[in-house]
């Protein structure tokens, strides 16, 4: 299943791949990866996994750019 989320508050293309980095990390994400330009994250994992991942993706986004917030599209 894909999800996709707008990255409000995104400041910079180097915070975008830390972020796209550590969110392919999380257990249980087959892909990511986050648009810069259009501020926007794809995520790919099961469904079933989804919210975890979701929540779990919000943490790395917070700490990579603490003003940014992931907003389910």
């Amino acid at each position: 299943m894909k999800a996709a989320f707008t990255i409000e508050n995104l400041g910079c293309a180097k915070c975008a791949l830390k972020m796209e980095k550590k969110i392919c990390g999380i257990k249980g994400v087959r892909s990511a990866s986050v648009i810069f330009m259009s501020k926007k994250l794809i995520v790919d994992a099961d469904e079933g996994e989804m919210l975890r991942i979701e929540e779990e993706a919000t943490k790395v986004v917070k700490s990579i750019e603490p003003d940014a917030r992931l907003v389910k599209r």
